[in-house]
């Protein structure tokens, strides 16, 4: 006697992990904020760079380390910052206003890729002397990004940079780590760099970031807005509507 068939039960399928509506709307606001971004000027030297009350928000890495691209992706712009087809001689500092119908309330700073071979010794110590003074001096500096290829960890010059800024950080400077090309990285390589960099970090904030996948774009975004915005006051709407981040470069 042969006995009924049974149907195979279908595996339970992963639940996808329930989105906060108060959570994503402030990403969403955070977006269409950072989507507003223009170019305001270009600084060959920290002198060079007007004097602003805004609060400043500086980004900054390791040429190559995906810095241009991140910074296009969070403003949903495709080349508000220049990615130069030779990483490290792009060697100004590029000041970007962000706010309402161009009524700033805020600045973001593209400070020169670091660490390229290619780039000649007297150039590197030029500009880790500018970095230096900029990120010790600026006075409405507010928070700090520093981009990492995750692959690669924290350099010797990233954790260099870490050390210039402690001081400030002590003093209530904000420090958001990004660990760029995250979706190279398989779930638990991700994880575990994750932890590591938090280590590492010393009271700064980590994230695992994709311009590809989109990963931990509205988190950083939404951070970045209350950076630089007064704590407890909720984000005012803009007119600017978030669209697709765009293609990643490797930068």
């Amino acid at each position: 006697m042969t006995s009924p068939s049974r149907k195979h039960a279908a595996p339970p399928s992963r639940a996808t992990p329930a989105v906060d509506p108060l959570v994503a709307e402030r990403e969403r606001i955070a977006l269409g904020w950072l989507h507003t971004a223009h170019f305001l000027t270009s600084a060959p030297q920290l002198e060079h760079l007007p004097a602003l009350e805004l609060p400043e928000i500086a980004f900054v890495g390791r040429s190559n380390a995906g810095k241009s691209t991140a910074i296009n992706t969070l403003t949903q712009q495709t080349r508000l910052a220049f990615a130069s087809k030779t990483p490290g001689r792009t060697q100004h500092i590029n000041l970007f206003g962000v706010g309402k119908q161009k009524a700033d309330d805020a600045v973001l700073a593209d400070l020169p890729g670091y660490g390229y071979a290619a780039v000649p010794r007297e150039a590197k110590l030029r500009w880790q002397r500018v970095m230096g003074n900029y990120l010790m001096t600026r006075e409405n500096l507010r928070g700090v990004v520093l981009m990492c290829d995750p692959r690669h960890g924290l350099t010797e010059l990233d954790e260099i940079l870490l050390d210039v800024i402690r001081p400030r950080v002590q003093q209530g400077l904000k420090f958001l780590i990004l660990l760029t090309k995250s979706d190279k990285l398989t779930r638990s390589e991700g994880a575990k760099v994750l932890s590591i960099t938090r280590l590492q970090a010393g009271g700064g904030e980590v994230k695992l970031f994709s311009a590809l996948k989109k990963q931990g774009v509205g988190e950083a975004a939404e951070l970045l807005w209350r950076w630089a915005h007064p704590p407890g006051k909720a984000p005012a709407e803009t007119d600017a509507e978030a669209v697709e981040p765009p293609a990643p470069e490797d930068t």
